[in-house]
């Protein structure tokens, strides 16, 4: 009987080879051995396991009972060790088929999905993404693996994880391009005076409300959004003013043809980072979807 230290992975490849093959020629020529290391093989193999293992007969080496019985563990074995290789192997975009699950807030859907997304077909045509919400949930999914990666401003993503920082953001206006009160630049009296809508989400916004509150501005908001949705029809069809993170806000001008105003009050600016866990800080599928990210929005 074998034991756990005698076992040779040389020797499981040559009884893998033999029972496939049921011939030591074709089983050498497999693994690229001569014959009579075939045979040495066999022999140690045979004296390991107390059994003939393979018997010559008219139709080749064929396995005994007994080898047939360890064929299965043996063949498990040798393909947990390859998976064991390949799990540092390095990750080829343009033959990969697995898909990334990316965190980040609806505004990112807007501003950075498209750009990610375009780049990943190019590089990887095989590689699926999905979005998914930056929740209470999502510190869990980037250590588990169930998120690859998270954008955007998120404070509470500390122990455990890297971050990066890609670019800056501070805060603009958008009015309607003709809007009929705001002629010119946006006073702080035209701020005060007109209403406003409120996006709810995000930590941004956030930032926006302790600075009104700092400041002692008055601020009529009129209406309240969960998100971005349908804003440039708003804005383009009111008066209403809306106070938001530039690049978003950029965004939804070009698209909507609206108004870029200056903010005519400070709002401490803020950074965008892209975060993962450390579980995965040297994977390599996670480390190509970073370093794509950093080519992307890093402001160098």
């Amino acid at each position: 009987m074998s034991s756990l230290e005698q076992i040779d992975l040389r020797l499981l490849r040559i009884f893998d080879a033999m029972h496939a093959n049921r011939h030591v020629t074709r089983a050498a020529e497999e693994l690229g051995l001569s014959q009579p290391t075939i045979s040495i093989g066999l022999g140690r193999l045979r004296q390991q396991f107390g059994d003939p293992l393979f018997v010559r007969t008219s139709e080749g080496m064929l396995p005994t009972s007994r080898a047939d019985a360890l064929i299965g563990p043996i063949r498990d074995v040798l393909q947990s060790l390859r998976r064991i290789c390949e799990v540092e192997a390095p990750f080829d975009p343009s033959s990969a088929a697995r898909k990334f699950r990316i965190c980040m807030t609806d505004a990112s859907h807007i501003t950075l999905l498209p750009q990610i997304l375009a780049a990943v077909r190019k590089a990887a045509p095989e590689v699926t993404l999905e979005a998914a919400r930056i929740d209470d949930l999502m510190a869990q999914a980037l250590q588990s693996g169930d998120a690859d990666l998270a954008l955007g401003l998120i404070p509470s993503l500390e122990t455990g994880f890297y971050q990066q920082t890609l670019f800056g953001q501070d805060f603009i206006c958008l009015t309607a391009s003709r809007h009929p009160r705001i002629k010119k630049a946006l006073t702080l009296a035209h701020y005060q005076a007109e209403a406003h809508v409120g996006i709810v989400s995000g930590t941004g916004q956030q930032l926006l409300e302790e600075a009104v509150k700092q400041f002692g501005i008055e601020r009529r908001v009129m209406l309240r959004l969960p998100g971005f949705l349908g804003l440039t029809g708003i804005l383009a069809a009111s008066d209403l003013i809306v106070t938001l993170p530039r690049h978003i806000g950029e965004t939804l001008a070009a698209i909507g043809g609206l108004r870029v105003h200056a903010c005519p009050f400070p709002i401490p600016s803020f950074s965008v980072k892209q975060h993962w866990h450390a579980r995965y800080h040297h994977d390599t599928a996670n480390r190509w979807l970073r370093g794509l990210c950093a080519e992307l929005f890093l402001k160098k």
